[in-house]
């Protein structure tokens, strides 16, 4: 890899005092899909997946820490299943103080085969006790998780996910997924299914409170568009979700509530829009274990009305504030810049440039964490204040 030492230690960045940015990466030509958590202990987790390539067997979840000392630990592999690709790790720091780990398993790129697997930690991560089932696939379709678990001050656990809902004739390519939230009042004991109305297209569903009592949700598009905004007073019952005003270009997302009441967001700012050529399948073909080039990437005009769009440009990384419960988003700011190039998922040759993925946390100490998909070859940590995106 050229250009970043993925060595995990953060660093100052030149020029710019007030931003801190690491490289992480296991020894995995491709990883994706991060996301953070501050641990019981104070330290700060990272999970995501890496393999060869998507949808193929060896995508597992790795696992790393952020000390004390600026550096992050060595990655560790946290799962392994010889059958299925792992994906879309989710840490979640229960209050009992376990940490939880869900992430979803797949048969190739077969997304409506998804289950969603979770592993317990009694030790900040150290280990993880033997994955089960959480929520099986069923015959119609599969099923995802993205964003963390959210506790309301009641007590009820708030799992969203999204259903990969399988096509009448052909392989599933997103267009018909929907997203719903799965709801706890035991601490995760038993779940309860709350379908998100009119959700069609809307995925990787975003919870957090609003700051006026009701809670808000994002969602990114499958349609490439905009992203859509949901609300609820109780976790349960949610709004159809409407247009924003902000960009997206099926790509994933996340909103964090800060502690001064403001909401941060990361984001891609383009979508189908910019897009000058697509990506006809999320997945090259696979054929059992094994990838073959069918030549999939297709310029010309945008995908018909209500399909999926796939290979707007995943970039540039974009972070925005809003102080009143995500109704506006005044201030915003590229905290990375790029082309974006994401026509293939192959990472050994070492093309893809998507900015992606985006986590972010606020530790006791008031930082704002970012971490991101840095052109499928690492995972990119920037630490930084919240006021620095207002410049």
């Amino acid at each position: 890899m050229s250009g970043f030492v993925s060595d995990g230690v953060l660093r100052p960045v030149p020029g710019d005092p007030a931003r801190h940015e690491a490289f992480l990466a296991g020894p995995t030509p491709q990883c994706h899909a991060a996301n953070l958590m501050p641990l019981p202990n104070g330290e700060l987790g990272c999970a995501w997946f890496g393999g060869t390539q998507e949808g193929l067997p060896d995508i597992n979840i790795w696992f790393s820490r952020l000390g004390a000392d600026g550096v992050w630990s060595e990655p560790v592999r946290v799962s392994s299943d010889a059958r299925r690709s792992e994906q879309n790790p989710v840490l979640f720091t229960a209050p009992s103080g376990r940490l939880w780990l869900l992430y979803t398993a797949q048969r190739s790129g077969d997304q409506d085969t998804a289950e969603v697997r979770v592993a317990v930690s009694t030790d900040n991560g150290e280990t993880f006790a033997a994955p089960r089932t959480l929520v099986p696939a069923t015959d119609t379709g599969g099923v995802f998780v993205r964003q963390p678990i959210v506790v309301l001050d009641s007590g009820r656990w708030l799992l969203p996910v999204f259903h990969c809902v399988r096509p009448q004739r052909g392989r599933w390519r997103g267009d018909d997924d929907t997203s719903a939230v799965l709801v706890s009042d035991d601490e995760g004991a038993t779940w309860r299914h709350h379908a998100v109305p009119d959700s069609t297209g809307c995925v990787h569903m975003n919870i957090v409170p609003a700051g006026d009592g009701t809670l808000l949700a994002l969602f990114r598009r499958r349609q490439a568009d905009v992203i859509a905004a949901s609300r609820s007073t109780d976790g349960v019952h949610w709004s159809a979700p409407v247009a924003t005003e902000l960009p997206n270009n099926n790509s994933s997302i996340q909103v964090t509530a800060l502690r001064d009441g403001r909401l941060a967001l990361a984001y891609n700012a383009s979508s189908a829009a910019d897009a000058t050529a697509r990506r006809a399948s999320l997945y090259d073909e696979i054929d059992g274990d094994r990838l073959t080039d069918p030549a999939k990437v297709t310029a010309g005009p945008e995908a018909e009305p209500g399909t999926a769009f796939w290979g707007a440009p995943r970039a540039p990384m974009t972070l925005a504030l809003s102080a009143d419960g995500g109704r506006t988003w005044p201030s915003r700011r590229d905290l990375e810049t790029g082309d974006g190039y994401c026509l293939t998922n192959n990472s050994t040759e070492g093309r893809n440039r998507e900015l992606s993925y985006p986590s972010l946390t606020q530790t006791a100490d008031g930082d704002l964490h970012v971490a991101f998909t840095y052109f499928r070859q690492a995972i990119k940590h920037v630490r930084l204040r919240p006021d620095w995106i207002a410049g």
